[in-house]
């Protein structure tokens, strides 16, 4: 069994700096990891693409919402990935989930449970 774990999320101002992280880990199994992606999902709004890094070759793409101001990267010894984010603005406020795609073409997928980003002075 494949566990993806969020963590880093909290109260920031505006203007500030937050870092999540997502980590993939399983017991007793191998995996190959494809890609992972960030989502977002704001109250009373649909989740949304925020960024996304692949494995081989490393990569990325962003939301336009979001370009120049986050940074995904990766630690691969770790199964870890990385969402700096920079420059927060009040619309930046939802619950930051990581979704993992495993496998050769990604088709097994996996999500974390949320980390809770609120932007607010």
């Amino acid at each position: 069994q494949v566990q993806v774990v969020e963590s880093g999320g909290g109260l920031v101002q505006p203007g500030g700096s937050l870092k999540l992280s997502c980590t993939c880990a399983a017991s007793g199994s191998i995996f190959s990891i494809y890609a992972i992606n960030w989502y977002r999902q704001a109250p009373g709004k649909e989740r949304e693409f925020v960024a996304a890094i692949r494995w081989n070759g490393g990569s990325i793409n962003y939301a336009d919402s979001v370009k120049g101001r986050f940074t995904i990267s990766r630690v691969n010894a770790n199964n870890t990935v990385y969402l700096q984010m920079d420059s927060l603005k009040s619309e930046d406020t939802a619950v930051y989930y990581c979704r993992a795609r495993l496998g050769t073409y990604g088709l097994s997928q996996y999500w974390g449970q949320g980390t809770q980003v609120t932007v607010s002075s």
